[in-house]
């Protein structure tokens, strides 16, 4: 989905900027590729010419032709109307949409310090534009004039212009189109400076994350660790000019780090490290801009006239307010706590007999948590890893994608890419027709943020009558191949790119005719729909089946194998749920104050997660200061949104279940009713008229085991 800045800065309704030209990177039209037309398969970047030069020029012409299409829209003369208005709005800045998309798209997955400098330079000039926009007192007067009027006028407007019109409206009266004054001048203040601080935080956390890697020389501190893995860390060192094996932070190196190795102060380490990322008081410190960021957010919520942030967020979310967020975080914490208080007793009691008598730590749960699965199912990640050859599960998940939809993937190397890891793909639907260009991004590098995102360099639309179809990009951290095996997957690899596939199947399939309407452009806890609804398939053994061999024998996985996996799929559930709502309060703490911040943020997680707190708390270290999703990442006073979206996916996926997981007539109607309609229509009314009723909770308690049948 589309969580790169760019699409975070949308979302906090604070992306936008003046033109200003700087005299080190003019380039004109001839040499610089952003500024031309494209003569690439489908219209897609030309990343094999475009250099870091050519991104302020882009910027700055952009902005030019931005504002120039302003001044058209609010001097034209004529009476205002839908289309030379409204319409000429969602049109407006072409330029500037196609190289943001570009630039801060790479700048999650490409990045460079060259790169990073730029964006705190173009940044402040984004906020300008966007506030110029949003408090252009002319514009705002048109759009209004038309939202009032366009009943008593006849309009005969269609569902989809009369939500275009309504999120047009809203957007400028949520971003400071009322104010007046000095409280117009602050609102500008406010958001310059918060373009600014989210970017920080973000480039502080990759810097954190980059800079640490555990190096080992003695080969018996590797004991315990899986051979691949070692291979990797082996690779990473030889890399980085160092003997012996380096481990880094980004997770197909950390996470089976914790999971298998036996030294248990070196566990201790990358833990600490990873868990005070944007807490060490150096130069990439996050402490003081995690709380002004928080404390700014407050500020401009009371301008607009709402009591907190979360009021403000969550009054054009599914949720509607805090109240009922705090309602559901609740019915799941305490569905979730005595399964979780289980959970942990279990682990502990387990770790007992193996003789370990220390206090058990955060570092040890992993370790002895993957012990006890393995011991009591029978399965784990080293015993996967062999049936998920990359190469495989893409091919798998294509086949489900044309199972279900239609759609046939043909890799296209005439595309350009970014990186030589990426791959693209043609994508027709089984009539031949072309639906979408998908790029497919998989493995770590320093130049990519930490994690797995879909995102889009161009989202559906329709101009002049013609329709120009998406360009997709997952971008995910699996585990690379070595010089003696391929990419093999965990399971959770898996689950982790069907996830983001569900993301881009949202993109792929969009029709409509604006783009701020279609793909994943949606309430943001209904974002998470498509995505977690993927997940599912994960343990189906008809899916499986499809491309779930032995990268070695060709043996396909086994019955007994999938139904270890379905025995292990709730192991440690209620724990796993009350971590992830303990994020969701923390997020809603942050997002739910109505003062200042005034001491530390030590102190505001302390009190948000004490009581989904089983583990001992380290004092040292810190979610908040490397929390990118509510801090930088669009999930600000949304991060409950997974939860939200989970009651859907599991209440969405129960009618598979009793239909037949690929039964095509379910399956058209979840495309043509939720996938293809995007943000064109209300998302309770969408998924009603999918389902046939309002969702339920108990899908999704029955799933995670909290409830019985």
């Amino acid at each position: 989905m589309k969580t790169i800045t760019y699409y975070i800065l949308i979302a906090m309704g604070i992306l936008v900027t003046n033109s200003c030209e700087n005299k080190n990177t003019k380039s004109n039209v001839a040499d610089n590729p952003l500024l031309q037309k494209w003569n690439t398969p489908h219209q897609t970047p030309p990343f094999d010419k475009i250099k870091n030069e050519h991104y302020l020029p882009a910027f700055d012409e952009g902005i030019r032709q931005s504002y120039e299409g302003i001044d058209k829209i609010v001097n034209n003369p004529d009476t205002p109307t839908f289309e030379n208005t409204i319409e000429a709005l969602e049109r407006n800045g072409e330029l500037l949409v196609k190289t943001e998309e570009i630039f801060f798209n790479l700048l999650s997955a490409e990045t460079n310090d060259e790169m990073q400098e730029i964006a705190l330079q173009v940044q402040p000039k984004l906020t300008e534009l966007e506030n110029d926009i949003s408090l252009n007192e002319k514009l705002f007067k048109r759009v209004r004039f038309i939202y009032e009027n366009h009943e008593n006028f006849g309009l005969n407007l269609n569902t989809e212009q009369k939500m275009l019109l309504e999120k047009t409206y809203k957007s400028f009266s949520r971003n400071g189109a009322n104010l007046e004054g000095s409280e117009r001048d602050e609102y500008r203040k406010i958001t310059e400076e918060l373009g600014i601080l989210s970017l920080k935080f973000e480039q502080n956390v990759l810097a954190e994350t980059n800079a640490y890697t555990l190096d080992i020389t003695d080969k018996n501190d590797l004991s315990g660790l899986p051979e691949n893995l070692i291979e990797e860390a082996a690779a990473t060192a030889k890399a980085k000019n160092k003997e012996g094996w380096s481990f880094t932070l980004h997770a197909p190196s950390y996470v089976p780090f914790l999971k298998y190795a036996e030294n248990r102060n070196l566990r201790e380490k990358m833990w600490k490290a990873y868990n005070r990322r944007g807490a060490n008081g150096n130069d990439n410190d996050n402490h003081e801009i995690a709380k002004q960021i928080a404390n700014l957010r407050m500020k401009i919520a009371n301008l607009l006239g709402y009591k907190t942030y979360a009021d403000y967020v969550l009054e054009e979310r599914m949720a509607k307010n805090p109240e009922n967020v705090k309602d559901l975080l609740n019915q799941l914490f305490d569905a979730a706590k005595p399964a979780a208080q289980n959970d942990v007793a279990e682990v502990i009691n387990y770790a007992k007999s193996k003789m370990f008598n220390e206090k058990f730590m955060p570092w040890d749960w992993s370790f002895y948590s993957e012990k006890l699965k393995s011991e009591k199912y029978n399965v784990n990640d080293e015993l996967l890893r062999p049936y998920f050859k990359l190469e495989n599960v893409i091919n798998g998940i294509f086949k489900l994608a044309d199972t279900l939809y239609g759609l046939k993937f043909t890799e296209n190397k005439e595309i350009p890419v970014f990186h030589p890891d990426v791959k693209t793909y043609d994508i027709n639907d089984e009539n031949g027709k072309f639906m979408a260009v998908l790029y497919l991004d998989f493995f770590p590098r320093e130049g990519k943020n930490g994690g797995a995102w879909m995102t889009s360099y161009r989202g559906e639309k329709i101009v002049d009558g013609k329709e120009i179809r998406p360009i997709i990009s997952v971008t995910c951290n699996f585990t690379k191949p070595t010089e003696t095996k391929p990419s093999l997957l965990t399971f959770d690899e898996v689950e982790t790119f069907l996830h983001e596939f569900g993301h881009a199947l949202h993109g792929i399939l969009a029709r409509g005719t604006y783009e701020s309407l279609t793909g994943t452009s949606v309430m943001r806890d209904f974002v998470e729909l498509p995505s977690q609804f993927m997940e599912n398939f994960c343990i189906e053994k008809k899916f499986l089946d499809l491309f779930a061999k032995h990268y070695e024998t060709g043996e396909l996985i086994s019955q007994q194998l999938i139904d270890k996996i379905i025995a292990a799929k709730n192991y440690n559930e209620g724990y796993a749920t009350l971590r992830q709502l303990s994020f969701g309060m923390l997020d809603m703490a942050y997002h739910s104050i109505t003062a200042e911040i005034t001491g530390n943020v030590e102190q505001i997680e302390k009190r948000s997660m004490e009581k989904t707190q089983l583990l001992p708390a380290i004092d040292t270290c810190l979610m908040s200061t490397s929390f990118t999703h509510i801090f930088s990442g669009g999930y600000a006073a949304g991060y409950y949104g997974y939860k939200w979206a989970e009651t859907l996916d599991a209440d969405a996926f129960s009618l598979f279940k009793k239909n037949g997981i690929f039964d095509k007539n379910t399956a058209t109607s979840f495309r043509e009713n939720i996938l293809e309609k995007g943000g064109t229509e209300h998302p309770s009314v969408l998924y009603q008229r999918f389902r046939g009723q309002e969702p339920t909770i108990d899908a999704l308690l029955i799933r995670c085991g909290f409830k019985k049948h």
